[in-house]
């Protein structure tokens, strides 16, 4: 049995369980997020559906000029199949207005650009819909650090966050998505013919499997060795999280007084109740 595998069905009950508890805490029954096409935003969708229904989900496609064809198609698909509402905002005016202004060339600046605007059009779209924007980075790629800080990373509440990209496959599976966007090759489409595991390096399956004994069983260098990973890869993949460790944790606030904003002033939203 893969130590990785879940029970998807109970899976699906906590994190819904997840949604309706922490939207509903801040006075929220309505949510939104960006459908891209790819498995994870399917997912996260799926999962807002049933806790809140399709009528109070909101998907919003957000195509630049560049972007594949096939992802807004597969978007489509992923919101027909929910029956659920789209949006749909071309960044492209919104970005090259930037872009072309600065000369920023080709490459990671563009791409950040692109997923920073995306987030500015969910947050303003949140406000008239009345609604928490969704996230939907799983835990994989928050670990190498394969998101935009304050771009694809942002989010009110976040369903994937603690699920290996192996387990968002399983739930979409179980979620019954459509098998076009579950099979094909994951990929931000920030350029033509881009895709994830080409620009990490290595195959998200590979990277699962070394990082459940790394993380979640604490495994060590040498333990990691023993078991048959290569130390190479070992120390390539440990660098991407230690690198990126940032990008997981609020921004850092001076401590000046003794009741510092998350550090020891952490009280929840009903403290005075």
């Amino acid at each position: 049995m893969n130590p990785l595998d879940i029970h998807p069905g109970l899976v699906t009950d906590i994190l819904v369980r997840f949604l309706r508890e922490e939207l509903g805490s801040a006075g929220f029954s309505r949510a939104l997020l960006g459908l891209s096409g790819g498995v994870d935003s399917a997912v996260s969708a799926a999962l807002a559906v049933r806790a809140f229904g399709p009528e109070e989900t909101l998907g919003v496609l957000m195509p630049y000029r560049t972007s594949n064809p096939s992802s807004e198609a597969h978007a489509r698909m992923v919101a027909e199949s929910l029956d659920m509402p789209v949006r749909k905002v071309d960044i492209s005016a919104m970005v090259d207005g930037y872009l072309d202004q600065e000369s920023v060339p080709e490459g990671m600046r563009r791409g950040n650009a692109m997923a920073r605007a995306r987030m500015i059009i969910l947050y303003d779209l949140s406000e008239e819909w009345r609604g928490l924007v969704i996230g939907t980075s799983n835990k994989t790629e928050m670990l190498l650090g394969y998101s935009t800080l304050f771009g694809d990373s942002a989010h009110a509440v976040n369903p994937l966050g603690d699920l290996y990209k192996h387990q968002v496959f399983q739930l979409a599976e179980y979620l019954n998505l459509p098998t076009e966007v579950i099979d094909k090759a994951p990929s931000a489409d920030l350029f033509e013919g881009q895709t994830d595991e080409e620009e990490l390096g290595f195959s998200y399956a590979d990277a699962d499997k070394l990082l459940f004994p790394m993380v979640d069983e604490r495994y060590s260098e040498s333990q990691l060795v023993e078991a048959g990973f290569d130390i190479e890869f070992v120390r390539l993949v440990a660098k991407r999280i230690i690198r990126n460790q940032y990008k997981r944790v609020l921004p850092p606030i001076a401590k000046l007084s003794h009741r510092t904003i998350n550090q020891d002033f952490r009280y929840l939203r009903d403290w005075l109740a």
